[in-house]
């Protein structure tokens, strides 16, 4: 697997497609207390005073004020944003950078967005992800539209937006022109698996689903599981079955469910993926225990060879890293095709950027925090992220001279095969409670775990659509 130059096209042609798209952040669990903190802050703005823009200060960060980062120390871990701060730091040396590393960005952000303190750059992501659609909507965030104008760092005769993988600016905007989040990951959702596991069974990965569960049968005969997922966070699910909604019926499918529109959720191509899923745990081929098991734990059965496929994004390989084994050749599919009547061919992924920074409206510091993404943004950077990480970065390169693992290697070749055929549901962005608690775990979750049939999730979570859409207390968005 040597270094490879694929990464500086391999998303070109696919503009508009992604342009509609949106990115995942890990995991979103927003909660009612969170969003009337949003809302009830009306502390003044104490910013400090913008510095004097210059070419290597195109932004105006005050040199000598302080810098407060809080970055999600989860798959992607703290260190690439440590070593991005110390380039800061070099910029900047009289400035001090507060660094903070947490799992319960909610929990320990809401205080302080509540009292009008937020921290001046926020890697908004993991179990307790603010809602973006609703700091969007309630005008809690900094518009970036700056920093994508801004220069960038390797060349000042281009802009910083210039510098984006296709579409990723597209997904931070919410309504019209505003860049309202930073997502600096860029992410391969699919279904993933060890090349190892199964060329152990003689197998290659199935492209249709008969070929799927004839695999599948086969594995457990071995007394090996077909599948296991987060169980106690459904919501991975939809990595793989999103994707597999708009092959089946066309990427339109997936952009009405965006919309809430009516009867959305009862479309055929809904219908049809749900009983294929339905039919993995119908036939015994979900790992026993799976709906008990949180994210890590999945990842561990999973590296352990007790399941075969695990659906989830390319952050993966750097989070189930302590557990994988060195010959695992971990690897990623697009979801496989159901029968020739497929509107989208094989090869259909989900592919969107993730890991969304933000920059609070009622930051002290918001030149900083842009200049600090816009640090982020360089090649440097990049390649120290992907190096890390073993993730590819929102900025369109970085890669010339690194080994690529199997797994990256892998995501590489599935954005190839997709070529114009990556889509990006919103809900996730848009609507994280409809899509994290009611969607994913209250319908889909109930349904993988034997506790709903196809026909009750999707009559239950076209409630949850319907109502969502009905609620006049949450910004509504649309597809453009």
């Amino acid at each position: 697997m040597g270094s490879t130059s694929a990464h500086k096209n391999e998303g070109l042609g696919r503009r508009d497609v992604i342009k509609r798209s949106a990115a995942l952040g890990l995991i979103t669990v927003p909660t009612m207390s969170f969003l009337s903190a949003c809302a009830s802050s009306d502390s003044s703005d104490e910013s400090v005073k913008k510095g004097k823009t210059s070419a290597k200060n195109p932004l105006g960060v005050n040199e000598t004020a302080g810098l407060d980062v809080v970055i999600f120390d989860g798959g992607f871990g703290q260190q690439y944003a440590i070593d991005a701060e110390k380039q800061y730091t070099t910029a900047f040396p009289k400035a001090k950078v507060k660094h903070t590393a947490t799992q319960k960005i909610q929990s320990q952000l809401q205080p302080r967005f509540n009292g009008g303190t937020p921290p001046d750059l926020i890697d908004n992501s993991g179990a307790e992800q603010m809602d973006m659609g609703v700091l969007v909507g309630k005008k809690q965030l900094l518009d970036l539209t700056p920093l994508m104008d801004a220069p960038s760092i390797d060349d000042p005769s281009k802009k910083v937006r210039d510098t984006l993988r296709p579409g990723v600016l597209e997904m931070g905007q919410f309504d019209g022109d505003p860049v309202w989040v930073m997502y600096y990951a860029y992410t391969v959702y699919g279904v993933w698996y060890s090349q190892t596991a199964l060329d152990n069974l003689d197998a290659q990965y199935p492209e249709n689903w008969d070929d799927m569960l004839a695999l599948c049968e086969k594995a457990k005969k071995k007394g090996i599981a077909g599948w296991t997922y987060a169980g106690k966070y459904p919501y991975y699910l939809p990595f793989s079955l999103y994707p597999f909604i708009a092959k089946i019926g066309g990427r339109e499918v997936l952009d009405k469910i965006d919309n809430l529109e009516p009867n959305a959720w009862k479309d055929p191509a809904v219908k049809a993926a749900f009983e294929a899923y339905y039919e993995l745990y119908k036939k015994g081929y979900i790992l026993k225990g799976t709906p008990g098991l949180t994210h890590i734990q999945s990842q561990t059965e999973w590296t352990k060879g007790k399941a075969l496929f695990i659906p989830n994004g390319s952050w993966v390989e750097n989070e189930a890293a302590p557990t994988t084994p060195k010959d695992f050749k971990m690897m990623v599919g697009a979801p496989s095709s159901l029968d020739s009547s497929d509107k989208l061919p094989f090869g259909t992924v989900w592919a969107a950027g993730g890991e969304p920074f933000i920059v609070p409206a009622k930051a002290k510091n918001k030149e900083g925090g842009m200049e600090q993404l816009r640090i982020m943004l360089s090649e440097a950077a990049s390649k120290n992220f992907t190096k890390q990480v073993k993730s590819l970065s929102a900025f369109n390169g970085g890669t010339d001279g690194l080994t690529l693992s199997t797994a990256m290697q892998a995501g590489v070749d599935v954005l190839k095969k997709a070529g114009d055929n990556v889509v990006n549901p919103r809900l996730q962005d848009w609507y994280a409670k409809l899509q994290k608690e009611q969607i994913g775990t209250a319908g889909i979750g109930e349904m993988m775990a034997g506790r709903l049939t196809p026909a009750e999730a999707i009559k239950k979570i076209q409630a949850y659509a319907d109502a969502a859409a009905k609620d006049q207390s949450i910004k509504h968005y649309k597809h453009q």
